[in-house]
């Protein structure tokens, strides 16, 4: 319909320069505004570096000369997004030059109100010097992991086939099998786009247990086994809840559910599928880490952890319990923040459930320091991750990687339309619609990919060196600052409770004696 169109335009194009030629000059001030439109449109369709003119051809290009014009109108389309806590304009700019590899560098200071309560900032240091390692890596496995796994600083977080298109995922892996990073498959399974380039994937399990799932909805060992053993299977996360959306399982309406989708993921075509909010593979803290100790083996010893968004503290600390009586752990923990995105979830439950990042993320490093177990376990922290800021502020509240969803989506075009849900995304990000999924074009974006990670990750390890510390190990809470007022800064190590080693288990302070003392193995 698009290439009728403009062939069209260029009919009459074609027609009114015959008049011209026939009738007089006068007919030319129409046929080369028309040939002009025509031209434009046919160059629209055939380049590859932007998916909304290749989907709205002409007619796209009034959203960039708006932003051109007024650039309040962009941050009127970042603000008036739904999917969680949106990105802030600068956010958003900085992660499309990267992935564009345009500049990198702004002349005329922060947009940042520095004086504003909640501005943070990391201590530079005069020890500081040019960083030598821009691609650090983690070792993802404890003592029970045979095949361990270095993941890198930054990763594709959990988004499944089905709420996004083929050709995002595909983009999305062969950036990684590029830059050498994970991709998580989020619960909708492993499909033919997470296969075809090789990129590492980290391999999440929901509680409907797509791609592992028996007919009635349960977990099939057998399935589960003759997938996880496959080498680009790299880790296998348990996904204990969402940030958000904590509480609810998946949603993938049915308009989205394909033929390609309903084979990935074990389902009907065309019908809804909603998963269910807990896991029916186990109920209790002991159960979860049998379950962990079944994967390891299945998968033949490779990395096993869990996913969640942090609610009760009492639940998490009877984890730990777990892990301690049974003297058996989880490779990692990935924290997801409540600030996480999605376009299926209700608002209510965006807006007003579960923990975010930050604090999350905190209690999860200090409740497995104060259990002794941190050394065995790593932590993934996982929601607005956008910056090599945002990667060094997590690192310092606790975590040992990131993984980030929203800016892999700018990096492959996403201009939060809005129309996650509907299965009319304008750029071919989050359809399963061919027509507007051709917009998007993989190698194109997977080299955008490749060049956020790449870029962000750098200037991660830049600002670590420029603060004087030797790598992301010797980051320190006493490093990150908060405005408390337009007076007061404090550090993070003044503003919280950091645990020591084993404390928990000697002598629980006051502040977290009672919920330890609740805490249980047995039950959730």
């Amino acid at each position: 319909m698009r290439w009728l169109i403009v062939a069209g335009v260029w009919i009459v194009a074609g027609a009114l320069a015959a008049l011209a030629a026939v009738a007089g000059w006068g007919w030319w001030i129409l046929a080369v505004p028309v040939a002009f439109l025509a031209a434009t449109g046919t160059y629209d369709l055939i380049q590859r570096r932007h998916s909304i003119l290749r989907n709205y051809p002409i007619l796209g290009h009034a959203r960039f000369l708006l932003e051109r014009i007024r650039p309040e109108i962009q941050q009127y389309f970042i603000e008036s997004s739904t999917d969680g806590t949106p990105f802030d304009r600068e956010t958003r700019d900085l992660v499309y030059e990267r992935a564009k590899g345009t500049k990198d560098a702004e002349p005329f200071g922060t947009e940042r109100d520095v004086h504003a309560p909640g501005y943070e900032f990391m201590t530079h240091s005069l020890r500081a010097r040019h960083a030598t390692d821009l691609d650090p890596r983690v070792r993802l496995g404890g003592p029970h992991c045979t095949q361990p796994y270095d993941i890198a600083l930054l990763n594709v977080s959990a988004m499944s086939f089905g709420s996004l298109s083929g050709n995002a995922v595909e983009a999305m892996n062969a950036g990684a099998a590029r830059g050498g990073f994970a991709q998580d498959t989020g619960e909708g399974g492993i499909s033919p786009y997470h296969r075809r380039h090789g990129g590492d994937l980290i391999w999440e399990i929901g509680s409907a247990y797509f791609g592992c799932r028996t007919d009635d909805g349960r977990f099939d060992p057998e399935r589960f086994a003759a997938k996880a053993v496959e080498p680009q299977v790299k880790a296998i996360s348990i996904k204990l809840s969402q940030g958000a959306k904590p509480g609810l399982g998946g949603v993938l309406p049915g308009a989205k559910v394909s033929a390609e989708i309903a084979a990935t993921r074990g389902v009907p075509v065309g019908r809804t599928v909603i998963s269910p909010p807990a896991h029916t593979a186990f109920g209790t803290p002991n159960e979860l880490i049998d379950f962990i100790v079944t994967l390891r083996t299945l998968s033949g010893g490779k990395p096993v952890g869990f996913k969640l968004c942090v609610g009760s503290r009492v639940e998490f600390l009877g984890i730990c319990k777990a892990m301690i009586e049974r003297d058996v752990t989880p490779d990692f923990v990935i924290v997801d923040g409540s600030e996480g995105g999605t376009g299926a979830a209700p608002v209510e439950f965006e807006d007003h459930m579960g923990m975010p990042l930050t604090e999350g993320l905190m209690l999860v490093h200090n409740a497995l320091v104060g259990s002794g177990l941190r050394d065995r376990i790593r932590i993934g922290a996982s929601g607005k991750v956008a910056s090599g800021s945002d990667i060094v502020k997590r690192i310092i509240q606790g975590a040992d990687f990131t993984l980030a969803a929203r800016a892999m989506m700018f990096a492959v075009g996403c201009i939060q339309a809005q129309a996650c849900h509907t299965n009319h995304c304008p750029v071919g990000v989050t359809t399963q619609d061919p027509a507007r999924t051709r917009a998007l074009d993989v190698p194109d974006k997977s080299a955008r990919v490749y060049r956020f990670q790449k870029s962000t990750v750098a200037s991660a390890a830049q600002m670590v060196a420029s603060m004087g510390a030797d790598g992301f190990a010797d980051l320190r809470p006493s490093m990150l600052n908060r405005r408390v007022d337009a007076h007061t800064t404090k550090t993070y190590a003044e503003l919280y409770e950091w645990l020591q080693d084993g404390e928990l288990l000697e002598d629980p302070p006051t502040s977290w004696r009672s919920d330890w003392i609740d805490a249980s193995a047995d039950r959730f």
